[in-house]
């Protein structure tokens, strides 16, 4: 009996120096070792495809990261399908990305009605909805959805900036309010509203909503000038804000444009209100901005040119920075889990991210989320747009 022990003992000793193996690896629904599969939903389709190039984006991020070999030897797999913007076909094709495809989790998904729509789901059947691109606090709720994370800066964060922006340099504003009729411009109105405080009573003079298939707002426009207003605070996506922005020049409003950080692109908003027509206007940054000749010498700048040049040539370059940086972070989330790509260890990570510096946010700007506290950062630079470009405050607003 002794030969036979000694071997044994001899064999368990040689296992404990080899490598880990596959017995040590621990793998969710859509991964295998050469494989992790990730779904998504995007407007591909509908009133609101322009927002169509987050998937793209993300698809041709993870297609460099894939040449380059992959995360920990895994090519990753990113299955993104069409739901228009419409929250009962978003619940459609997610059940089809995790019933049929078998996806690991959702992740980037677009859109705070689609997102919320899903959210219940994905949870019920502990399936990870991480890095999502909504603003809805709703979505922040660890307790009730804790398979849920975003990558944007919640709507009471960045309304209480532009709050407080107005309270300390116009605190006698009369405001007008044009917002979009779904979560996304009520959770921005109520946010802002809140942000102000005993003072919106006085401050807010009109509001006015609009729904996604209106052809116009111009005569919403018409009703706000009425009121009598001098500041329009736009709680609407860029098809709309332009046209606000652009009606308004066009009856000789002269308001203050406060607009939200993801309606300040020029070439989407700006450019197709009239430059002139949004000279002055005010908003809230926490990335680089391509049209901005201060980072032509960044380091990360020049990645993301590069990046654009090969990957995603067809895809304007100065729209298209925030779905670079998101892609960034599934990244970043996905190398952190190693070789546990179960779904648990995937929230795990997700959750516990501290002082990650993107390269293409702005410079003293870190993401911090722990399982309690989700929200990425709590703090943007206002600025202000000169009829070229937007010029930067010196100092971040908010907490």
């Amino acid at each position: 009996m002794t030969r036979p022990l000694i071997l044994v003992a001899l064999s368990l000793s040689i296992i404990g120096l080899l490598p880990a193996t596959a017995a040590d690896k621990k793998y969710g629904p859509g991964v295998t070792d050469t494989e992790i599969k990730l779904g998504q939903t995007m407007p591909y389709s509908g009133p609101l495809s322009s927002l169509s190039r987050f998937g793209r984006v993300e698809a041709a991020y993870l297609n460099k990261i894939n040449a380059a070999g992959g995360i920990n030897g895994r090519k990753v797999t990113l299955i993104s399908l069409d739901d228009a913007f419409s929250p009962g076909k978003t619940v459609q094709q997610t059940r089809k990305l995790v019933e049929d495809d078998d996806v690991l989790a959702i992740v980037g998904s677009v859109g705070t009605p689609t997102n919320l729509a899903i959210a219940k789901y994905l949870n019920a059947k502990a399936v990870p909805q991480i890095l999502v691109l909504a603003s809805t606090p709703k979505l922040d709720d660890p307790q009730n959805l804790p398979w849920t994370t975003t990558f944007m800066m919640p709507q009471p964060v960045e309304t209480r900036i532009y709050a407080e922006y107005l309270l300390k340099s116009k605190p006698d504003a009369k405001v007008a309010v044009i917002y979009q009729n779904d979560d996304l411009g009520k959770g921005n109105l109520d946010g802002f509203k809140a942000a102000l405080g005993s003072r919106a009573l006085s401050m807010v003079v009109a509001e006015a909503a609009y729904d996604i298939m209106d052809p116009t707002v111009d005569s919403q426009v018409l009703v706000l000038k009425a009121s009598g207003a001098d500041t329009l605070f736009h709680a609407s996506n860029a098809r709309f804000a332009a046209q606000a922005i652009r009606k308004a020049h066009e009856l000789r409003w002269n308001v203050q444009h406060v607009l939200l950080s993801g309606v300040s692109n020029i070439s989407t908003v700006l450019r197709p209100a009239g430059l002139a027509a949004a000279k002055g206007a005010v908003s809230a940054f926490w990335l680089k901005t391509s049209e901005d000749p201060m980072w032509d010498d960044d380091a990360g700048m020049l990645e993301y040119r590069a990046f654009m040049k090969e990957w995603a040539p067809n895809d304007d370059i100065q729209e298209s920075i925030f779905p670079y940086a998101a892609a960034q972070m599934i990244v970043e989330v996905l190398k952190k889990c190693g070789d546990d790509l179960s779904r648990e260890n995937l929230i795990r990570q997700a959750t516990n991210i501290q002082g990650v510096q993107l390269p293409t946010f702005l410079p003293g700007l870190t993401i911090n989320v722990t399982p309690t506290d989700r929200i990425g950062w709590r703090k943007a630079r206002m600025a202000r747009f000169d009829g070229s470009r937007w010029v930067l405050f010196d100092d971040f607003a908010g907490n």
